[in-house]
């Protein structure tokens, strides 16, 4: 199993956001970039917009649940940002494993 890494600090999702490549679903928003430092790294973004914290948190584990399973079969290293929109609060993770998985296959990070 791979190792991850969280993304933490403002820059680097600014640079996900500015220079990287965003690939759209009704549940979620990816953006990917390459990194050189060997593993992949995630950050995960929800708004107040979501909801209250309880409705944040939990789409945050939904996406890592979705991002868990499909993370060994990721070729590469990248840093994603997964940018949670008002229809995750309602999936599960299952779906959103679908969905992940055909914003993965757009972005040429994976292959089936």
């Amino acid at each position: 199993m791979k190792q991850t890494v969280t993304l933490k600090k403002n820059f680097e999702f600014r640079r996900a956001y500015g220079k990287g490549k965003s690939f759209q679903a009704p549940a979620l928003v990816l953006y990917v970039i390459k990194n050189r430092a060997g593993i992949c790294r995630v950050g995960i973004t929800t708004s107040k917009k979501i909801g209250n914290a309880v409705e944040r948190n939990r789409c945050r584990r939904v996406i890592r649940a979705a991002y868990r399973t499909l993370q060994p079969k990721i070729n590469g290293n990248y840093d994603f940002v997964f940018v949670a929109r008002g229809k995750t609060k309602y999936i599960k993770s299952t779906d959103l494993e679908k969905t992940m998985a055909d914003l993965f296959l757009q972005a040429g990070v994976i292959s089936l």
